[in-house]
């Protein structure tokens, strides 16, 4: 049987910092510590070396910052990446999202966040409630932290593999609404809900919904503070 245990990297450039996230996780019965890094360049270095589950990656670090180290992280390994921030809405957390982050965590959190946000990504799921996704990335858009081409629709072609149904899934996901909410917007079961959430996944080869809902943005499927109805 595969060992349960969650293995975890711990990327900062602060010891203390390091040191601290490390007491917290290894006392957990199903997380285990399995390496700490200084800056980018060694959390990749490590991350390809170890295989780790979960790698808590700090965004300013020297060498290589959490950014780019995440790109390849994600790019490279089956690891899934907690980006470490100051505050809520960081210059970098769009940047960070479409490297392939699942979550955020803020270096003020509780001990039982900290726990509870690494159980919920190795798990596969994004640490984000789809509403606070939303609203983020519609934060950061809104004051031009968007990517250049954001807003020039779908034309681009990325979209151009889903069903009807599945586009109007990614729009509702990017609105931020529950699985439940989503099936009362489309008069469809929660279970084809989550049947059409899953195949959108895989045909844009995104992670989860939190790169659901950025390449919603990307693609101007939807735009900041819109609430379009399905298949409008």
């Amino acid at each position: 049987m595969p060992d349960p245990t969650i293995r975890v990297l711990i990327a900062d450039d602060q010891a203390l910092v390091r040191g601290g996230f490390a007491m917290i996780l290894d006392v957990q019965p199903d997380i285990a510590v399995v390496g700490e890094a200084e800056d980018g360049v060694n959390a990749v270095a490590a991350a390809r070396e170890l295989r780790p589950d979960v790698v808590l990656m700090d965004v300013r670090m020297p060498h290589m910052d959490g950014i780019e180290a995440t790109t390849t992280i994600c790019r490279e390994t089956d690891a899934r990446v907690l980006v470490l921030t100051t505050f809520d809405l960081d210059e970098y957390v769009y940047d960070a999202l479409r490297a392939g982050a699942s979550g955020f965590l803020l270096k003020d959190m509780r001990r039982d966040e900290l726990v509870e946000a690494v159980r919920v990504v190795a798990s596969g799921e994004a640490l984000l409630a789809p509403s606070v996704t939303r609203r983020l990335i519609a934060d950061v858009v809104g004051r031009g932290g968007g990517p250049p081409g954001a807003g020039q629709g779908a034309a681009d072609g990325r979209l151009d593999a889903l069903t009807v149904r599945e586009t109007d899934t990614l729009r509702q996901v990017a609105r931020g609404l529950s699985n439940a909410e989503i099936a009362a917007e489309l008069f469809v079961t929660e279970h084809t809900v989550k049947t059409h959430v899953s195949s959108m996944l895989s045909k844009l080869g995104l992670r989860d919904r939190v790169q659901a809902v950025v390449l919603a943005y990307e693609t101007g499927l939807v735009t900041p503070g819109d609430s379009t109805p399905a298949g409008a």
